[in-house]
């Protein structure tokens, strides 16, 4: 019995880190490229080396750390290629998922989605950009889940949860911008209109895509900026 209490423990303290590092990524306070060593951010965190070891393992599965035998762990980069490449398969998910929200139109699911939007609103008024990301992401989540589709929901949380890196390197630009086309994708998905709903998801995600290559461009050119 006390093995699997701290068995237990155990696993909700690498959860609770990999959650902590997963979000210093995402806000870019460890940032593309950055070493990773276990004594520093072990002692960041307050916690032994065995949690962060095995959250870099955690995150490295997930595409955010690269790990190199001998030289250690970096958080790893992400190119305008394979932002790309994210976007792409951005379209065909989240305009299926779009598809579907919108033939079921659940009104709880609906409500839900108005209720992230108010917050997003607030986050994007107060200029609260890491909230602003965080609600990006729920809102997704939210449509995804709002079509009822086991299989597709479980699809789109790792691929969200990649987005919202993108999406964090575009909050201040792409915030407003983001909340109006949410806004009207609810609205579609509320009337229950498929092919609205699909059509506005997939030019939200082509507005992304687009926002995101112009900030990559602006990095290549401007390297130390």
């Amino acid at each position: 019995m006390t093995d699997l209490t701290l068995g237990a423990a155990h696993r909700t303290l690498r959860d609770e880190v990999t959650k902590e590092l997963r979000r210093r990524i995402l806000s870019g306070e460890l940032a593309q490229g950055e070493r990773l060593v276990e004594d520093r951010l072990a002692a960041s965190l307050g916690v032994s080396r065995n949690p962060v070891r095995e959250s870099i393992r955690v995150l490295a599965a997930e595409g955010f750390i690269q790990v190199v035998p001998r030289l250690g762990a970096t958080v790893a980069r992400l190119s305008a290629e394979e932002g790309e490449e994210l976007f792409d398969v951005r379209m065909a998910i989240e305009g299926l998922a779009a598809r579907l929200a919108a033939r079921k139109h659940s009104p709880a699911a609906v409500e839900r989605l108005r209720r992230l939007l108010d917050q997003a609103r607030e986050a994007v008024d107060a200029g609260r950009l890491a909230e602003v990301a965080d609600l990006n992401t729920a809102f997704h989540l939210a449509v995804g889940e709002a079509t009822g589709n086991a299989y597709l929901a479980l699809m789109m949380k790792p691929m969200l949860q990649r987005a919202q890196w993108i999406f964090s390197q575009t909050a201040a630009a792409r915030g407003p911008h983001s909340w109006q086309e949410h806004l009207s994708l609810c609205e579609a998905i509320a009337a229950g209109d498929e092919d609205e709903a699909q059509a506005r998801a997939v030019a939200h995600v082509a507005a992304a895509r687009r926002s995101f290559l112009a900030a990559a461009g602006r990095r290549t050119k401007h390297p130390n900026n």
